[in-house]
């Protein structure tokens, strides 16, 4: 059987996508299982996209978005080995998370460049 390597093309409306290519001649479908904390997600799909190559498609159950952090891990289940892996982050955990910081930075300056730009209007 040939390597599969994985690579990440998207996320759009709650559903991962990337692109699994194999090397070497064999051109059955992989297959793929998603898990989120150990236990399988319904919803997979391997779409073919040309000759090696598929689509892979997760959709992203409603019950994995929540607090925190939430890790899918994608493996081969014929070679029982991990191809990749996509996280979702969200919710009151990440309020020291260093991104939250500078989302909340960012509009700080927002609001004082709007306020500097308002005084500079009134003074003139």
């Amino acid at each position: 059987m040939g390597d599969l390597s994985l690579t990440k093309t998207r996320m759009k409306e709650g559903v991962w996508e990337g692109l699994l290519q194999r090397e070497g001649e064999e051109d059955a479908p992989p297959e793929i299982t998603v898990t989120l904390d150990e236990e399988p997600i319904s919803g997979v799909e391997v779409i073919p996209d040309r000759a090696g190559a598929w689509v892979l498609r997760v959709a992203v159950p409603a019950t994995a978005i929540a607090d925190g952090v939430q890790t899918f891990l994608i493996r081969d289940k014929a070679a029982d080995e991990k191809l990749g892996s996509f996280t979702l982050l969200a919710g009151e955990a990440l309020d020291d998370d260093i991104r939250a910081e500078i989302d909340l930075l960012r509009a700080e300056l927002d609001m004082l460049k709007r306020a500097f730009r308002r005084h500079c209007l009134e003074t003139m």
